[in-house]
């Protein structure tokens, strides 16, 4: 059977923010990740209406990209509930270290919020009544945490494995080693028992040998050439931004590659920096194409429709 045990909901999300999992048993109201901050008090309401008056105790992030992170003050401000992080990513939360963290680098935005305790591959939660096993997925972000439960075969994969592909390989961009580690965590889902993937964006799906064939094509796609990385990312970024603040200026955008590392390494993997203003306009106008996120008038460029963004 293809679904959901019943302590399990999933709140697919949109544009911006990555899906939510609520799992509840007698004990524990735990969500596990909680979308981006434009979207912190949308997050709120459908946990509140989920649970009437019970209170949430606990959030898990299976990483701290912005769309995974980006509503827990406000959930913080709202229970006392606890909030688990990847442990590699504690000193940079307690002392919030906005770099390390990757929201200035990517031009993004989260509201500053604490911890109460970590998590590492090798750990196991409870939740729900089930056995949760905490597996490592770097390769998208070197952090990265999925989680998975034997008893159900159920794989909440964040964003290693989606059912069209996986989230940009930030690492790549600035020289670090990614695609070996994504391989890797392929590789591990593959000798998993699993029936249904949560992913980080979509919806749950059930054909999982035919997603990860799909990944693993994408990935030796990337692979071949590292240039195709970089320019995914650039555009997933741009779009993110757009899908964020409605309109911008190419002036706008050209200042965010100067001051996004990670803008600005992607950028510099495809072309010199005195040719940034013609590849902006070269990503923009692809961007803007038949059926593209984006339209432009001038030196404006304006979110065509609020749909769904290129997810990280």
């Amino acid at each position: 059977m293809n679904t959901l045990p019943a302590a399990v909901r999933v709140f697919e999300r949109g544009w911006l923010s990555s899906n939510n999992v609520l799992i509840v048993d007698d004990a524990c109201a735990a969500l596990i990740d909680t979308g981006y901050a434009t979207h912190a008090q949308q997050t709120r309401a459908l946990v509140q209406q989920a649970l009437g008056d019970r209170p949430l105790d606990l959030i898990v992030n299976t990483h701290l990209h912005s769309d995974h992170c980006g509503g827990n003050a406000l959930l913080q401000a709202t229970w006392p509930c606890r909030t688990l992080i990847p442990a590699c990513e504690a000193e940079a939360v307690r002392h919030w270290d906005e770099t390390r963290l990757t929201f200035r680098a990517t031009a993004q935005r989260c509201e500053r919020f604490g911890f109460t305790g970590t998590i590492a591959p090798g750990a196991t939660l409870q939740l729900g009544s089930l056995d949760w096993q905490v597996l490592g997925a770097p390769g998208h972000d070197p952090h990265s945490l999925m989680l998975y439960c034997a008893e159900e075969r159920l794989l909440i994969s964040a964003d290693a494995l989606w059912e069209n592909g996986f989230g940009v390989i930030f690492p790549e961009l600035e020289g670090e080693s990614g695609f070996a580690e994504q391989q890797a965590v392929l590789d591990a889902i593959s000798a998993l028992d699993v029936r249904l993937v949560i992913p980080g964006h979509g919806a749950p799906f059930a054909q999982v040998d035919a997603a990860l064939e799909r990944a693993f094509s994408r990935l030796a796609w990337l692979r071949a050439d590292p240039a195709r990385n970089a320019k995914n990312a650039l555009k997933v970024l741009i779009v993110f931004k757009l899908l964020d603040v409605r309109a911008t200026s190419f002036a706008s955008l050209l200042r965010m590659l100067d001051d996004a590392a990670a803008m600005r390494a992607a950028a510099s993997m495809l072309k010199p920096r005195g040719e940034w203003p013609a590849l902006l306009k070269g990503l923009v106008d692809e961007l803007a194409g038949a059926n593209g996120p984006l339209t432009v008038d001038g030196e404006s460029i304006v979110v065509r429709v609020a749909g769904h963004a290129p997810a990280r």
